[in-house]
């Protein structure tokens, strides 16, 4: 069984949609072993209690980054963690976070990288005219948004969209693009080639 852990700062609806297919079966061979949020009342901690998981806050205001990194890594091996998983998590992690889980850190972000890196993803692209949206999961380097792409979800961009109406199609495809590309991570079943990610046949 594999142990993930899960980096939150808000209300977690991916942390949820994992929970969810883990619970459908669709994960098989994972199961949650902690949830941990820099922010003490964002919601996704609630949101874990009430699914009897183990919940963290780990504060990270007013503290160096190397240093409350240290105490996340120090948390994700108490609890045995063998992949962590960013669910909204609104903090870059350091260095030395990337090392102590190379390739083993995942990331959702609501656009389709390398286009509309950084905040208010959905906002850019629908601003920029893009015709075509989405979301993509990859693995997270010392660079913000930039990792190996492991899968992406395309989502058009209607002529009568808002920015609340987009956002919220592209998140139904993040809850669906994670837990699939987490069960091809957790397969094995693939290599990297430059920062390329291929399945093996």
């Amino acid at each position: 069984m594999q142990r993930l852990g899960i980096l939150l700062s808000g209300r977690g609806s991916n942390f949820i949609a994992i929970a969810k297919a883990i619970n459908e079966g669709r994960l098989p061979n994972a199961e949650i072993a902690v949830v941990i949020s820099n922010l003490p009342e964002a919601p996704g901690l609630e949101a874990a209690r009430n699914l009897g998981l183990p919940a963290l806050s780990l504060p990270s205001a007013g503290r160096k980054r190397a240093e409350h990194d240290a105490d996340i890594l120090a948390a994700l091996r108490q609890h045995q963690v063998d992949l962590v998983c960013l669910a909204g998590y609104m903090r870059i992690i350091s260095p030395e976070f990337v090392a102590a889980y190379p390739n083993r850190i995942l990331n959702v972000h609501p656009a389709l990288l390398p286009a509309f890196p950084g905040l208010d993803a959905q906002a850019q692209a629908f601003e920029y005219g893009a015709k075509v949206a989405g979301c993509t999961v990859h693995f997270v380097d010392e660079q913000m948004d930039h990792g190996a792409i492991i899968l992406q979800r395309t989502v058009p961009v209607l002529d009568e969209d808002t920015v609340e109406s987009l956002s919220a199609r592209i998140l139904e495809q993040e809850h669906l693009a994670y837990s699939e590309a987490i069960a091809h991570v957790l397969s094995g079943d693939f290599h990297l080639v430059e920062r390329r990610y291929l399945r093996r046949t």
